[in-house]
């Protein structure tokens, strides 16, 4: 009989209060947990369904106090129907090709991550990000991840999108583009793309993160139809009115944010 060694606990944690990064005035703290060992992609696939993002080999989901904005979401990629707007940016950028690459670091990546960072978020932490943090952020992961790199017909890179695989679906973790071309929405066209890339590997979701309708930044996300919200353990369908956690913890019906 060939030994089996015991299972490994997992353990989560708590962090400390931080001030929120997308509703001013508002507190947030997280629940962690390591992403290791031989189970690593199960653990990550049984996390991402209860509502957990990665950042390298750590799973993070909010527990912030007396606020549950933040709001997981995913895209069922075989019913996934772009809309008028979504369509005329798919449109705006059909040149381009999308290449699924291995999740290695180049200096190309960090000239357009460097440009994007300090175009759009010139005041935050990433915008000093230094290659090697960089690297670490695509590289450092315990399961199977990849970036899809989106080049013009010149070869030229104008965007990407670090991913990771799932059981069920992709999940879209980080992506950046180039900022002069802000206005042909590649951000907007990654998801499409792999909503797309998903549909055509027989996966049912992609994994969009949070959707949190307070900020201006992340209330995107439920553009993209039909879509799933995770309320009180279950995956819901988003509609016209969508029920979400409200602050003391009951669910209430709240109309979905336009624009």
């Amino acid at each position: 009989m060939s030994y089996k060694p015991p299972r490994r606990p997992q353990f989560f944690y708590t962090t400390a209060p931080l001030p929120c990064p997308y509703v001013p005035g508002r507190t947030e703290r997280k629940v962690v947990t390591e992403i290791a060992g031989p189970d690593a992609d199960a653990l990550h696939d049984r996390l991402s369904r209860a509502g957990f993002r990665r950042s390298h080999n750590i799973a993070y989901a909010p527990v912030c106090p007396n606020c549950n904005a933040c709001v997981p979401i995913r895209i069922p990629a075989a019913r996934f129907r772009p809309d008028r707007t979504l369509r005329r940016i798919a449109r705006a950028n059909a040149a381009l090709e999308g290449f699924e690459v291995p999740a290695r670091a180049t200096a190309e990546q960090f000239q357009l991550f460097q440009c994007y960072q300090q175009a759009r978020h010139g005041d935050g932490d990433m915008a000093t990000m230094s290659f090697y943090d960089y690297r670490a952020m695509v590289e450092d992961t315990p399961i199977e991840t990849f970036i899809v790199e989106f080049r013009e017909p010149d070869d030229r890179l104008v965007g990407a999108c670090l991913t990771d695989r799932l059981g069920d679906g992709l999940s879209a973790v980080y992506s950046f583009f180039l900022p002069e071309l802000d206005r042909r929405s590649l951000g907007t066209y990654a998801i499409i793309w792999l909503a797309e890339r998903a549909r055509s590997l027989g996966l049912p979701y992609v994994y969009l993160g949070y959707w949190v309708p307070e900020s201006r930044k992340m209330a995107y996300k439920a553009r993209f139809r039909p879509a799933e919200i995770l309320v009180a353990g279950l995956w819901h369908p988003l509609g016209e009115e969508s029920l979400v956690g409200a602050a003391d913890g009951d669910l209430a019906l709240v109309s979905e944010p336009t624009g």
